[in-house]
């Protein structure tokens, strides 16, 4: 094997040197998502009691009104668990629109400079879907679910007496949001789908009818299982489908030259046929 044929170093170094810059800058992205979680863990654990006073209020609230009931503590350690926990997911919480920024920036360097300029307004959009939907749950299906299950229970055995555990209570309210809040981000899914060409509004206003069953399903999954609390969860999706056939219509990239041709010939064929 001649000298000519061994790799040079100098081209391996250039050839390797984008995925070392790229896995370089994930880490540091980690590192600034862990730190930023950290101090939002940090500032929310002074106010982790007031937070989980405003949590478990609905179900406080729930208990009182069928009156038989209690929330309680089944394990030594359960309550400074908890309370960690509570200080945990408010700081993560409060930090999320950093968090977010974050992950859009590492995005960045794939996108066209000027889809580069919509980073932050995505990362605030995601920021606020999420608390919005979050806040739904609390303020609107929490007070319709929590006195639905109590009731339920009370009607099954009227000696039966609900002894919730504050950890399992926080593990629902927990999935709760954040299955509200998740849900929530349809239009920047859509927008995105849309951008990438895969979608544009034709295909989002002709799928309508799909959609309404997958939210309608969706809505079964995360809700009591009663029509009331399914059509106050379908219904704010449904106006977030229409957001997102809005945002296809501007943004999409969707190319259908062709298919309108197609359309066009048809058309033209089916008229000549008939004629």
């Amino acid at each position: 094997m001649s000298e000519h044929d061994l790799p040079n170093a100098d081209t391996v170094d250039a050839s390797r040197m984008p995925l070392i810059e790229h896995l370089t800058e994930l880490r540091d992205r980690l590192i600034r998502i862990i730190g930023f979680g950290l101090i939002g863990c940090a500032l929310c654990f002074a106010f982790a009691q007031p937070i989980w006073d405003a949590l478990v209020s609905p179900m406080n609230e729930a208990l009182d009104r069928t009156g038989r009931g209690t929330m309680a503590i089944t394990e030594p350690l359960e309550g400074f668990i908890t309370y960690l926990k509570v200080a945990a997911l408010a700081g993560i919480g409060l930090a999320s629109p950093f968090i977010s920024h974050q992950i859009w920036s590492f995005i960045a360097p794939g996108l066209y400079p000027h889809e580069k300029k919509t980073i932050l307004p995505l990362a605030l959009a995601s920021s606020l879907l999420f608390i919005g939907g979050a806040s739904f749950g609390y303020f609107v299906i929490f007070d319709f679910a929590f006195p639905f299950f109590l009731e339920v229970t009370e009607s099954l055995d009227q000696d039966v007496e609900a002894v919730l555990s504050i950890n399992a209570y926080l593990g629902l309210a927990t999935k709760l949001l954040v299955a509200f809040g998740a849900s929530f981000q349809l239009p920047i899914v859509l927008y995105f789908l849309a951008r990438i060409g895969l979608v544009d509004h034709i295909d989002l206003f002709n799928s309508f009818r799909y959609a309404v069953v997958g939210m309608f399903v969706v809505s079964a999954i995360i809700t009591p299982p009663d029509i009331l609390s399914q059509c106050l969860m379908a219904g704010p999706l449904i106006l977030l489908y229409g957001v997102g056939i809005i945002l296809a219509y501007f943004f999409s990239t969707k190319e259908r030259e062709e298919e309108d041709e197609t359309a066009e010939e048809d058309e033209t064929a089916e008229e000549d046929a008939s004629a």
